[in-house]
């Protein structure tokens, strides 16, 4: 039976990139050794790296003057590593948007290192909606936000204006859709929801805006230092960085961003169609903020329908679709390689459930 992955995080990835990667931990470019063994100083391996920091900048068109780097500690270390590279130390203040538990995190982290003002929060309804219309104050040293939030099923549609560098978190639909990476100060993304396995993050900073904060900055937290570096200020993390090389260039052989975005916009019709058409069923964040990633929903009748309904959907091969505890019910996350097949078999288990009710 084919299994259909909601999984919120680790990602699905497509088979091709699971068996090129599973080849790989056997024998690796044909050196008669496991891509696990051998050096991340070697040929072999710097021309992994270089290739994935190529494909990031062909795909989401990084313009000059940008850097990419393959970090490890995932989203939450550079919660930590971004408020001490742009926090002046002196008297450093940033402006933070609150959307949801990673926003939040963000903002507990920021706060060790200086002044934090949260322009624009959904705390009071649960994060069910995007703030707007806050303003970004102009003597701030940054503005950050979260542009999709896994837990609750909210994205950002368009981001502010600012006075200052926007540094937006986009671990969870990075390579989803197009941006203009020339509107942010810096893009951060964990490996896991649309790009790779856990093990890896994705950092995207203009070199202009670094090595102003006048704070000694420990080396493996020191953006600058892992430019020089070229991601490989210690041992990187190999299989990570491979893997998401080898899902990149999937995204590429297809068709780009412009290709999955579309796909990515039908999937997401497909299943908040139904969410909206059916009496059984319904959705848990403002229609104009829901996600493309992640669409959380709800029984209007859990006793009722419960367990009638996750036998449906586990017969159906369907895995993954359970909500966090924070909102209860499901949770549908359709990454970049979750194919519209699979969101067509979880509707069809919604529709039989309306029909056996």
């Amino acid at each position: 039976m084919k299994i259909h992955n909601f999984s919120a995080g680790p990602c699905v990835l497509p088979k091709t990139v699971l068996q090129q990667a599973a080849d790989a931990v056997v024998e690796f470019d044909n050196l008669g050794l496991s891509l696990l063994e051998i050096s991340h100083r070697s040929k072999n391996f710097v021309a992994v790296m270089d290739k994935a920091v190529a494909l990031v900048k062909e795909l989401l068109e990084v313009p000059e003057g940008y850097s990419v780097l393959f970090l490890q500690g995932g989203a939450s270390l550079q919660f930590t590593m971004l408020a001490q590279n742009f926090l002046k130390a002196s008297g450093g203040k940033a402006a933070y948007t609150e959307t949801g538990t990673w926003a939040s995190n963000a903002i507990k982290e920021a706060k060790r290192f200086g002044e934090v003002f949260v322009v624009g929060s959904s705390k009071d309804k649960n994060f069910s909606y995007i703030p707007k219309d806050y303003a970004i104050p102009a003597d701030v040293d940054y503005f950050h936000c979260t542009s999709n939030n896994t837990i609750f099923g909210t994205q950002m549609k368009a981001f502010p204006t600012s006075p200052v560098p926007v540094i937006c978190d986009m671990s969870s639909d990075i390579f989803s859709k197009k941006i203009n990476v020339a509107d942010f100060g810096m893009i951060y993304a964990g490996a896991q929801k649309n790009m790779g396995p856990a093990g890896t993050t994705l950092v995207i900073v203009k070199d202009e805006l670094l090595g102003k904060s006048g704070r000694n900055i420990p080396a493996m937290l020191d953006y600058q230092i892992h430019i020089a570096k070229e991601s490989m200020y210690n041992t990187p993390p190999v299989y990570p960085v491979y893997v998401s090389m080898l899902n990149l260039q999937w995204l590429k052989e297809n068709g780009g961003v412009s290709w999955i975005a579309d796909i990515n916009q039908q999937k997401a019709n497909l299943i908040y169609n139904e969410i909206d058409r059916n009496p059984l069923f319904y959705g848990t964040v403002n229609k104009e903020d829901r996600s493309f990633m992640n669409a959380c929903f709800l029984l209007h009748d859990e006793a009722a329908h419960k367990d009638r309904f996750d036998g449906l959907w586990k017969a159906a091969g369907i895995s993954g679709i359970n909500g966090h505890r924070s909102v209860g019910g499901y949770r549908a996350s359709m990454y970049n390689a979750l194919e519209l097949e699979s969101v067509q078999a979880l509707v069809t288990a919604m529709q039989e459930l309306e029909r056996t009710a």
